[in-house]
């Protein structure tokens, strides 16, 4: 889970991080009236949408004047900011964060993500911040310091100052920069965090050590403990049907394809997906119903990929072990005996009361394509999805 800028500033605070003195504003009268509680002479407006790349994309301004923050605000409110991390489809920007301006002396890069082939959080670091890590990485990996974090020992005092002191700080900063890093640390690992950035993390004309942005996702399945950052989720900032899925209890991406899948089990969602490209066609989603699947949830399951308009064939891989094929295929006669369907199904079932589950299909005089392997179903799913406008070719592939 995602959270917004201002949020994860406040949460780093708790932490001992420092940061401008800022304020959201929910309008652009509001806007300005937080600049002027902040005081100064300079502002920044910030867009807050999930999404990095804000200041190319038009999302981050620099105000002179209190006048200046409102238009910057008033044309930011409602717009959709397309950046090369949103996608073609953008953020709409419903708030923003007025911030005070800061007299920069320097721009450093910080990270905290969980690194997989250690299997243990890495601190990642850069003398040159202000740029995405991926650009750091491309036009300067050598300023790249990379720090992994033993789990038994935690982020200790000593690793701390040496990666300060790789990032090429004085003695005047070594306290304020430590202190910065450890609380990152301990936020990430008390909050149940994969991926805590502050970029740029600066060094002000006054000495101060401090985080200009910051970026904070969270692990999805630990936020049952995790209840204050579970209420700063925004729906808004989410792919709807992700959002109705998780709601739902299924496990949903939704891709730019016009096939949907469900199938139970991710490894086979993904085997599924790479079957339907080989063969052709462009998966409109990810969904894995999960094990037990009772008729209800696969019903659920066809209303979830139904809602994606792009989607004109849906393919259903079952490979049952703890589920049960005879359920698979209730589900999926219920759901078109309930009207929720007006496009062709294909239907791949192996396992577990497959030949219980094959009956009902065919006994419900239901136009169900069927096939044996994986192959073919998705062979038939591209056929029937290039065909869809074409209801002679349709049947002629079923």
């Amino acid at each position: 889970m995602d959270i917004h800028e201002y949020q994860a500033k406040e949460i780093l605070r708790d932490f001992g991080i420092i940061t401008p003195p800022g304020g959201m504003a929910y309008s652009p009268e509001q806007a300005t009236y937080r600049a002027h509680e902040i005081g100064g002479d300079k502002w920044v407006v910030k867009a807050q949408v999930h999404t990095g790349g804000r200041g190319k994309a038009g999302g981050v301004r620099v105000c002179d004047n209190e006048r200046e923050v409102f238009d910057a605000a008033n044309e930011m409110f409602g717009k959709k900011l397309v950046t090369h991390q949103s996608g073609p489809d953008g953020k709409i920007v419903y708030r923003v964060y007025i911030e005070g301006g800061v007299d920069i002396e320097r721009e450093l890069y910080l990270g905290f993500v969980l690194d997989r082939s250690t299997e243990r959080i890495m601190v990642v670091a850069s003398s040159s911040g202000g740029m995405e890590i991926e650009e750091i990485a491309a036009d300067e990996p050598d300023t790249i310091i990379r720090s992994v974090v033993d789990p038994a020992v935690g982020l200790t005092e000593f690793q701390a100052r040496e990666i300060v002191f790789k990032l090429g700080l004085g003695a005047t900063h070594v306290q304020a920069a430590v202190a910065t890093i450890k609380g990152c640390y301990r936020a990430f690992r008390d909050l149940d965090a994969t991926m805590v950035e502050i970029n740029p993390l600066v060094v002000t004309a006054d000495g101060s050590v401090m985080a200009l942005d910051a970026k904070m996702e969270f692990d999805d399945n630990a936020l049952f403990r995790r209840p204050r950052i579970s209420e700063l989720r925004d729906k808004s900032q989410e792919d709807v049907r992700e959002t109705r899925a998780a709601d739902r209890g299924l496990s949903y991406v939704g891709l730019q394809g016009n096939i949907g899948c469900i199938v139970n089990g991710a490894g086979l969602a993904m085997a599924t997906m790479d079957m339907i490209k080989l063969a052709g066609g462009e998966p409109a989603n990810f969904l894995d119903i999960g094990g037990g699947a009772s008729p209800e949830r696969v019903a659920k399951a066809f209303r979830l990929v139904r809602s994606d308009d792009k989607v004109n064939a849906i393919l259903v891989n079952i490979f049952a072990g703890i589920n049960r094929c005879d359920w698979v295929a209730e589900g999926v006669v219920q759901a078109l005996k309930a009207g929720d369907l007006d496009i062709p199904v294909i239907v791949r079932l192996a396992g577990t009361n497959v030949e219980k589950g094959m009956q009902i299909l065919a006994e419900s005089g239901l136009p169900i394509a069927t096939a044996t392997t994986l192959a073919e179903a998705a062979g038939k799913a591209v056929a029937i999805s290039n065909a869809a406008l074409n209801p002679s070719k349709i049947a002629a592939v079923s």
